[in-house]
């Protein structure tokens, strides 16, 4: 019993000086509870929306002011005619339009029953529904407290409109979302593995011994994924149109070239793993490992990102697949074109640069060690 003991204390000694045990057994149980508990919610705060109110009296202000007090909106537009709405829309800065009928306070007083239009963008489903919800509940207080203060039975009726997806499938916000994470770690998976793979077989020296310059090496072993993983994003256009539904309502032309520079971000991405990894295990081990969980938490696709904290968004903001998810989700869905979406399109080029060019000189050093 006593060699028993011996060997326990062994283990706990083994343990506690190890600083990448102990960061595993005690920071990754705090460091999820804090994410998850804090920063990832479905709970939708702070959405960007929009009043345009044709009434401008006691009643529209009354009912703004219970907006803005509320945590779930932010205005941030006022609009003055109803063709600002669909522009409003189309610059992809706000998820819902309140519209206050010029006849507000004269219905409500002689007829005790309104209606307030509410247009939301219902790209994402769940998040739509949602801020119909919350608006109607702020609607529903008003209401309340003048049929207690008047002792009338007063009416206020939300009228819905969603626009983008008005039958609220889920596949339209499920597509892009899938295509963004799948894109992305099966391109950056197969090229991480392929360049470890020749390294771990000393055959990478005997193809860099070739006339080819090394960067121009490494890039021909990347064309062929380039290759496989365009007929990969068609297949998955083409299950999405025929099997799912979801209809392409902008320019397929523009979504395939967006699909392409997404792909040769991930490729390059893959690259750069590989570039610092030793071996096959460490390079899928990291790329699924360290892609995965983040894509799927801050690419926007499970959980909206202007919920997070302010750090968790500016984190959000180095995922490859946020900006592509962005992307397709205003071509596919919204029908938008290249004005809508340049930023992000230069944001993925400026990514894919950087990683090329660390990549390239990671490859280059060592080869010269």
């Amino acid at each position: 019993m006593k060699q028993f003991w011996i060997f326990v204390n062994k283990e706990w000694l083994h343990i506690l000086r190890d600083r990448r045990t102990l960061l595993i057994l005690f920071g990754m149980p705090i460091a999820q509870i804090l994410i998850f508990g804090f920063a990832l919610s479905n709970e939708v705060k702070n959405s960007k929306i929009a009043i345009l109110d044709h009434a401008a009296d006691e009643v529209s202000y009354k009912l703004i002011e219970r907006i803005q007090a509320s945590k779930y909106f932010e205005i941030v537009r006022v609009l003055h005619s109803d063709s600002e709405i669909d522009p409003a829309f189309k610059q992809g800065h706000i998820r819902l339009v309140v519209v206050f009928p010029s006849s507000l306070s004269a219905d409500l007083n002689h007829q005790n029953d309104v209606s307030i239009q509410l247009i939301s963008d219902a790209s994402d489903p769940n998040v739509g529904t949602t801020l119909v919800n919350y608006m109607s509940s702020i609607f529903s207080d008003y209401q309340n407290e003048l049929i207690a203060l008047n002792k009338l039975p007063y009416t206020i009726k939300p009228e819905v409109r969603m626009i983008y997806n008005p039958q609220l499938k889920a596949a339209y916000n499920f597509v892009p979302g899938v295509m963004a994470m799948v894109l992305l770690l099966i391109c950056s998976l197969m090229t991480s593995i392929a360049i470890v793979r020749e390294k771990e077989m000393g055959t990478m020296e005997v193809l860099l011994v070739s006339p080819l310059r090394p960067a121009l090496v490494i890039l021909s072993k990347t064309i062929p994924y380039l290759v496989l993983s365009f007929i990969n994003i068609c297949s998955i256009l083409l299950l999405s149109y025929f099997v799912l539904g979801v209809p392409v309502k902008g320019n397929l032309f523009l979504l395939l070239a967006e699909g392409i520079l997404f792909i040769i971000t991930s490729l390059s991405l893959g690259m750069f793993v590989s570039s610092v990894a030793a071996t096959q295990t460490a390079a899928m081990f990291g790329t699924l490992v360290g892609l995965f969980m983040p894509t799927l938490m801050f690419s926007g696709f499970m959980f909206p990102v202007d919920n997070m904290p302010i750090p968790l968004q500016m984190l959000s903001n180095i995922i490859p697949s946020k900006w592509f998810f962005n992307i397709v989700k205003a071509i596919m869905i919204k029908g938008l074109g290249f004005s809508a979406i340049w930023k992000e399109t230069l944001i993925l080029f400026g990514m894919t640069c950087l990683l090329f060019i660390i990549s390239i000189r990671k490859f280059d050093k060592r080869l010269t060690l």
